[in-house]
């Protein structure tokens, strides 16, 4: 309970550091007068000088959102193992797949082979993921297909169409340009 205190406290630190930094830089600062020698009028007329655009004052952006998420609420999927509901080997999560608004989509997993020869990329519906379970870095991810749906899979290539494979049911098609 110790940490989670401390994180949320320096969190809390942090923000009104930045707050305060942020008010400082939005005071301008007094200028200052022309030293006394710098008064006297010049011997030669100044040359008129072109009116410069009026500067918009610059508004202090605002402090950074801070979300602090616990060590087993969160784990990263890359590298993962993918297994499937009867417990065979799926292979691992290489990629993940989000569309233009940035909602994620599908996974890229590297499929087959052995030592990485002879394996293949495929892409499966994100829904098709079962992350239930996975509270450790060495537990799997579950995919709702079996083997045998996904050795029929095409391969994933690059700047081509991708071509998800999902649970029954699950697919949406995506709208896509050429």
């Amino acid at each position: 309970m110790r940490p989670r205190v401390m994180v949320i406290l320096v969190a809390a630190a942090l923000l009104t550091c930045a707050g305060v930094r942020a008010a400082d830089d939005a005071v301008p600062s007094p200028t200052p007068s022309p030293p006394p020698a710098a008064q006297a009028t010049p011997a030669t007329p100044a040359p008129p000088v072109a009116a410069a655009p009026k500067e918009q004052a610059k508004e202090p952006s605002p402090p950074p959102s801070v979300t602090v998420i616990g060590a087993r609420d969160a784990h990263g999927i890359l590298g993962r193992d993918v297994r499937s509901s009867a417990n065979e080997d799926m292979g691992r999560i290489v990629d993940v797949i989000v569309d233009r608004d940035g909602k994620v989509r599908a996974a890229v997993i590297d499929f087959g082979g052995f030592l990485g020869v002879g394996s293949r990329k495929i892409v499966v519906d994100w829904n098709a993921l079962r992350f239930a379970g996975v509270s450790s870095k060495s537990d799997s991810i579950t995919l709702d297909l079996n083997k045998q749906q996904v050795s029929a899979a095409p391969e994933y290539k690059e700047d081509t169409p991708l071509i998800v494979l999902g649970a029954a049911g699950n697919l949406h098609p995506w709208d896509y340009e050429h």
